[in-house]
């Protein structure tokens, strides 16, 4: 894993083009609270589950001033058929260069099925009105990820 981001440091500003080639800058969102959450792959389960709880929960966390941001390296065509799929009411970023990936300091080395391979960590940084790192959830439990947030 690259750089190691903690509470208190400042996140790193990006520009990335969303499902629906927009482009999207962290400093978009300055005055509010910014959820970033980091997953490996469009469309698979673990992310499906994730990304589904969040939406789900997406009234509450706009309520409470949040602003939510998946990001993952896929492309933008697999963004757009994840996000019409489950109808998702943020923006998905296609790194697909990784420039936020490895800004966040979420690619590195993993292990699945007895494999190792260098892939994406799945990290959710919430990110207060100034851009100063409030949370960083390492442990991601994708069926209670809304729980994860707003219980710090």
């Amino acid at each position: 894993m690259s750089m190691k981001l903690q509470i208190g440091n400042k996140a790193p500003n990006f520009s990335c083009k969303d499902q629906n080639e927009n482009i999207v800058n962290l400093t978009d969102f300055v005055g509010k609270k910014v959820v970033i959450f980091f997953y490996p792959k469009a469309n698979t389960p673990g992310c499906t589950a994730e990304a589904c709880d969040l939406n789900n929960n997406y009234e509450r966390f706009v309520s409470l001033g949040y602003q939510i941001i998946g990001v993952s390296a896929d492309s933008v065509v697999a963004q757009k058929k994840f996000s019409d799929k489950y109808d998702f009411h943020y923006p998905l970023l296609a790194d697909e260069n990784k420039e936020i990936i490895n800004a966040y300091g979420v690619w590195g080395p993993k292990k699945f099925m007895g494999r190792e391979f260098d892939g994406i960590h799945r990290r959710t940084f919430v990110i207060n009105e100034n851009g100063i790192i409030e949370n960083i959830i390492v442990q991601v439990k994708t069926k209670e990820h809304t729980q994860q947030i707003l219980s710090y």
